[in-house]
């Protein structure tokens, strides 16, 4: 008696479902979703993304905030194996981009392991989205020459971040620094940057970015913990860091004088 041919392996595809305005999406990614059976997704996902999801998928929140219970990275792993072994459709459906700080990079090491090739579609990651909310560029060819994404959340018991070093080069390289989850390490970020940056330098805040309940905060270096804790802005946010800011104040005065 011939045995069973064996079950067919599913397929995992990563998706950056962008910093939470629905309309963010790429097509790639509501295909991506609407053709999934189970999706594996993020706290920081926006609530209208799941929308285009089918009525029967399964779907399975496994939220991962700094300073929040979340699920385990392993977990996460072992749940698109066993539902991709079991001939699933999986979407591991993450906020912003999955490779800007988004364990991407971890999660397709693991499923190759495991002989399963993923697919990887591109979101627009929130360090991009926030300064566009503002109207203004990371780029600028009078006042940044470059833009460099960084964490402010080192993995646990691993070297952090010499920002004494980053502001030098911010400095001398003319670059926009995007800090991403860096609220709760606002006053050393700022110590270290300050060695190399003058206190005047325009930093903008950005919480929640494209979302209704966005809220941004203008300041500086020098002022940069007090105008948090003035402004009452927390997690998620993106802050930038450069001359690219003044771009936010001149599009708000612009907004102003056509009102």
């Amino acid at each position: 008696m011939s045995k069973a041919p064996p079950a067919p392996t599913g397929r995992v595809t990563l998706v950056g479902a962008g910093p939470g305005d629905p309309d963010l999406l790429t097509l790639k990614a509501v295909k991506a979703i609407q053709a999934a059976s189970v999706i594996l997704v993020d706290d920081l996902v926006g609530e209208g993304v799941l929308a285009h999801a089918r009525p029967d998928a399964r779907i399975t929140y496994v939220g991962k905030r700094g300073g929040c219970k979340s699920t385990p990275q392993a977990t996460i792993e072992q749940l698109m194996l066993e539902a991709a072994r079991a001939g699933e459709n999986v979407v591991r459906l993450k906020g912003g981009d999955p490779f800007i700080f988004g364990r991407g990079g971890e999660e397709v090491e693991s499923l190759r392991r495991a002989g399963i090739e993923p697919v990887v579609v591109n979101g627009i990651t929130s360090g991009l989205a926030a300064m566009t909310s503002l109207g203004a560029p990371l780029t600028h060819r009078d006042r940044a020459h470059g833009v460099v994404f960084v964490t402010g959340h080192p993995q646990k018991d691993g070297p952090g971040l010499d920002w004494a070093r980053l502001g030098e080069s911010a400095h001398d390289l003319r670059l926009t620094l995007v800090i991403y989850m860096g609220i709760s390490s606002a006053a050393r970020i700022q110590a270290g940057l300050l060695s190399a940056l003058p206190a005047s330098t325009p930093v903008a805040v950005i919480q929640r970015a494209t979302l209704p309940a966005q809220r941004q905060c203008l300041t500086t270096l020098g002022e940069l913990p007090d105008r948090l804790a003035a402004c009452g802005l927390g997690s998620p946010a993106i802050m930038v860091v450069g001359d690219v800011v003044l771009g936010v104040r001149a599009a708000l005065q612009d907004a102003a004088l056509a009102a």
